[in-house]
């Protein structure tokens, strides 16, 4: 998983900073739990779904090493039922993007029904700024996203050229992943990607 990283996502840590993260937090998409467990350790009420069994299990245990309280359960985002009106804010760092065309919209509007009036939705996601060669289904534009978010009954506040971060995988594999996803074609001096993402606010209408 080279989006879990072993910290928070920097978007993650300035959003907190802001200040916009608020109330009942949902990490949609929550991985191996860092977020989770960051916007947990202050502070916040968080709630962490993945689809994957193994993911949510490894988020457990990371939030019982930390003395963390975190509700972690499998859930499947483009669903989310039985969490209807629950959420304040919810983070979705890189599941998005991951979703095909038919299923965006119906997570984006699962979203809408787990979430109070008013609440705010964190998003990073690729953006079209990634390097020529990748699937055209991670190159996401600004325009796209926020039309989504419209139709989806989301109001677009802000669309922030950022990064997302990953780990590059086994020394076999890291010239093919910097090549498909770094911003300059290098790593940071921890051996990092800084790929290139949007960092999204939007607030349910």
């Amino acid at each position: 998983m080279p989006w879990d990283i072993g910290e928070p996502q920097p978007a993650v840590v300035q959003w907190q900073r802001e200040g916009t993260i608020r109330g009942a937090v949902l990490d949609a998409g929550c991985g191996l739990g860092e977020n989770a467990a960051f916007l947990s350790a202050h502070g916040h009420r968080v709630t962490g779904l993945d689809s994957s069994p193994h993911a949510i299990e490894r988020a457990r245990e990371l939030a019982r090493r930390r003395g963390l309280r975190v509700d972690l359960a499998v859930a499947d985002a483009v669903r989310l039922s039985g969490y209807e009106g629950r959420f304040d804010t919810v983070v979705d760092c890189a599941l998005f993007h991951c979703l095909d065309e038919e299923e965006r919209p119906r997570y984006l509007r699962a979203l809408n029904r787990a979430t109070a009036p008013g609440a705010q939705l964190h998003l990073v996601c690729f953006s079209d700024a990634l390097p020529p060669g990748n699937p055209e289904l991670f190159r996401i534009s600004a325009r796209y996203v926020r039309e989504a978010l419209e139709v989806a009954g989301w109001q677009t506040l802000e669309v922030r050229r950022g990064t997302l971060l990953g780990r590059v995988p086994s020394a076999a594999l890291r010239k093919i992943f910097v090549s498909r996803f770094s911003i300059d074609g290098t790593t940071d001096a921890d051996n990092r990607v800084h790929s290139a993402a949007w960092w999204v606010r939007a607030r349910r209408i």
